[in-house]
């Protein structure tokens, strides 16, 4: 079972400090692979031309929040964003999401990321952090009554200090680098690592952690509780009390869209740490909503309640969540 300090109500808190964005996402009608010539990669020089073109609600902050919601927690979001926020403001008060810590800063544009979806999912992304750079501004101190917390991608600084903050206010927390694990060293992504309780990451960012830290997955676990590695469409790995728990993967009924899968997945895994299940369960249920997701386009389109989640999940596992 996973560690876990508190079940009181106050404990399904859980502060979110990430990143507030808008998507763009475009879909190129081919595949990149096609277009892009390895023997010409020195002077790359590509178009892509995108039919469909959508503006999305995201960030990973947005978006894990979204899902925790859906699921019945109580997210807190923490994130700084632009004079352009208005529109995602008036969606958090409709949501009836918490934005008391979502800092607004004058003369900047909320983080924006353009997206260009290929037919094999495969993404390539441009990213303008704008207020997200000051993300250092927020402090863990100044939400009450958290029992959970992820450093998710956001400001460099922001990132530094919130685990800082969490580590030293007691209060369990996930890091979870994402697309920001490029921004540190070796010596800093150890650091987070001996602070974080729990530590997620995809396939790829897995292997950049190792070559960065020089450290394996089975060494870099010990630091940790748990140590999540994400793997696509072959499910999950959990490294976790000396054990190594494979997670299938729940199919799809219908792959529509990538964006915010991993998102969700870590609002399943949230979810499951504050109900206390042990870890492949914690997997399983992180797992399915990824894949609930993975059939709607953008990360906040998807709909669903926690009694439709734990019947998926009896049909899919023989089981049923407590």
């Amino acid at each position: 079972m996973p560690a876990f300090p508190d079940h009181s109500e106050n404990c399904m808190r859980t502060l979110i400090c990430g990143s507030m964005a808008f998507d763009t996402i475009m879909v190129f009608h081919d595949q990149f692979k096609n277009h892009i010539l390895p023997e010409q990669i020195h002077i790359l020089n590509v178009a892509f031309l995108v039919p469909d073109m959508r503006r999305e609600y995201g960030g990973c902050a947005g978006n894990i929040a979204y899902n925790m919601k859906l699921l019945g927690g109580e997210p807190v979001i923490m994130a700084t964003v632009g004079d352009d926020f208005g529109p995602y403001h008036d969606r958090l008060d409709l949501l009836g999401l918490e934005r008391t810590h979502v800092r607004e800063i004058a003369n900047s544009y909320t983080a924006q990321a353009f997206i260009t979806t290929d037919l094999s999912d495969n993404q390539i992304t441009a990213f303008h952090p704008g207020a997200m750079n000051f993300s250092h501004e927020n402090q863990v101190m100044d939400a009450s009554g958290i029992g959970l917390g992820i450093v998710s991608p956001d400001g460099r600084q922001g990132m530094i200090d919130h685990a800082r903050q969490f580590h030293e206010a007691g209060i369990p927390f996930i890091f979870d680098p994402g697309q920001g694990l490029p921004m540190f060293g070796g010596e800093e992504l150890l650091n987070f690592v001996h602070r974080a309780d729990y530590l997620t990451v995809n396939d790829y960012e897995a292997k950049l952690l190792q070559e960065r830290t020089g450290l394996t997955l089975e060494q870099l676990a010990k630091h940790v509780q748990a140590l999540i590695v994400t793997l696509g469409g072959d499910g999950s790995r959990i490294y976790a009390d000396g054990q190594v728990h494979d997670i299938p993967v729940v199919k799809a009924a219908e792959v529509v869209d990538p964006t915010g899968c991993g998102d969700a997945f870590r609002a399943g895994l949230m979810t499951g740490l504050h109900k206390g299940y042990d870890w492949p369960t914690i997997g399983r249920l992180a797992g399915l909503v990824g894949t609930v997701k993975i059939g709607h386009r953008g990360g906040q389109n998807h709909r669903y309640a926690w009694d439709e989640i734990a019947q998926r999940f009896k049909d899919e596992y023989g089981y049923a969540l407590a």
